[in-house]
């Protein structure tokens, strides 16, 4: 008997300049998270000097941001497979600047949990963005080019990563601004900006009509035979390896403030949360640089390779090397570039009906980016920070085994 599966695909017959915007405004969510994701990392240091928090406390910070991701991910693709990536997009615009805006009145309080709390209402907009913005990038086009696609819309992550540190930098550690009799704190300010952009945002994606994707139907004698999606091992080997990617890029950026201060003589934090915009810079130009080398070189093969080179920075940073070590950390950055979209990208591919329920569970794992900043502050309160980058070292080797195993299936 001949069964009949459902794919999702390409987009419905339409103008290639409808496309064309569509992929354009779906990269701006890219950015847009990347942005917010580089003012976490400066406020981890900033709590830390403003709330008196710890190390392994100021980790909360990311334990709320990403644990928001594991919460909300699989909710947000039943709700696309019911109305659609667009509904999925608004929800997800309209819960970050909900949150954005929430820094008012944690602001007033001035508690750390107020922070917690309002940074995890716009995590849970982030995750409903991700979930849509990945899976929607990566069909609006070829199914071969997928990777390439997915990792040029992720470059504008880099971009706005890169932005971020040097906003934080420039405004978090600033003193209070009066202002027509009343004191405006700056990172308040800051937020709620970003989430006046958001509103506009919202405004612009529900006046631009996205095109459709569409089903396309296909037999089992095509596919082979109905499988399971826990069946597909690219599927399953994308969840542990993006879990522990995760956890490794968090981690690495929650700390990298600390670690410059520790190991870098005379470095301020001002001008720490600058280096690691420069770093921010390393991933973007990394992004861009890698996605044109995937015309040429598989993109197992650079998976492989990266997160290898990558597992050898880390272990300088555990040496502790005076400014050498902080060099090889901006490194990290560059080498972790490509492996997010590219894991992502082999996670999903054949998986034929299974798509969306598949890209929902790849962006459940970013719950890694909660776990491994917490492990690594009570490290380092105890060992000291460079010890605590022995957890991405291992996070490292960890999809180095997957990239291996891949292109021995493929």
């Amino acid at each position: 008997m001949t069964v009949q599966l459902e794919m999702p695909v390409q987009v419905k017959a339409t103008a290639p300049s409808a496309t064309k915007i569509a992929f354009i405004l779906v990269t701006s969510l890219f950015f847009m998270w990347g942005l917010s994701h580089g003012l976490l990392d400066v406020l981890n240091k900033h709590f830390q000097d403003t709330l008196n928090v710890s190390k392994a406390q100021s980790g909360y910070l990311q334990a709320a941001y990403f644990g928001a991701y594991f919460i909300v991910a699989l909710p947000v693709g039943i709700f696309m497979d019911r109305f659609g990536y667009k509904a999925g997009i608004q929800i997800g615009l309209a819960l970050f600047a909900l949150g954005a805006l929430l820094f008012i009145p944690a602001t007033g309080a001035g508690t750390f949990f107020a922070f917690l709390g309002a940074l995890f209402v716009l995590a849970c907009g982030l995750g409903c963005l991700e979930t849509a913005a990945n899976l929607y990038a990566s069909v609006l086009g070829k199914p071969e080019t997928a990777e390439r696609r997915l990792n040029f819309a992720q470059s504008f992550n880099g971009l706005g990563a890169f932005v971020g540190p040097l906003i934080g930098g420039s405004l978090f550690f600033a003193p209070p601004v009066a202002l027509v009799g009343f004191t405006i704190d700056p990172v308040m300010l800051t937020y709620v900006c970003l989430g006046l952009v958001v509103i506009l945002m919202m405004v612009v994606f529900a006046a631009v009509p996205l095109p459709e994707i569409q089903a396309q139907s296909y037999s089992s004698e095509q596919e082979g035979t109905s499988r399971s999606l826990w069946s597909h091992s690219n599927f399953t080997g994308a969840l542990v390896a993006q879990f522990f990617y995760i956890a490794a890029q968090v981690g690495v950026g929650a700390f990298f403030i600390n670690y410059a201060i520790e190991h870098w003589s005379g470095l301020t934090t001002q001008k720490a949360s600058y280096l690691l915009s420069i770093a921010m810079l390393s991933f973007m130009i990394g992004r861009f640089v890698s996605t044109w080398l995937m015309r040429f070189i598989p993109a197992t093969g650079m998976l492989i390779a990266y997160a290898l080179i990558n597992a050898v920075l880390c272990a300088v940073a555990v040496s502790g090397i005076q400014e050498f070590s902080v060099y090889a950390l901006i490194g990290v950055f560059f080498f972790m570039s490509i492996l997010y979209p590219s894991i992502f990208a082999m996670g999903v591919r054949n998986l034929g009906a299974h798509t969306k329920k598949a890209g929902s569970y790849l962006v459940m794992t970013l719950v890694g980016g909660a776990i491994a900043p917490y492990c690594m502050g009570a490290i380092a309160d105890v060992y000291g920070t460079a010890m605590a980058f022995i957890v991405p070292l291992v996070c490292f080797l960890v999809i180095a085994g997957y990239g291996i195993k891949q292109r021995r299936e493929v």
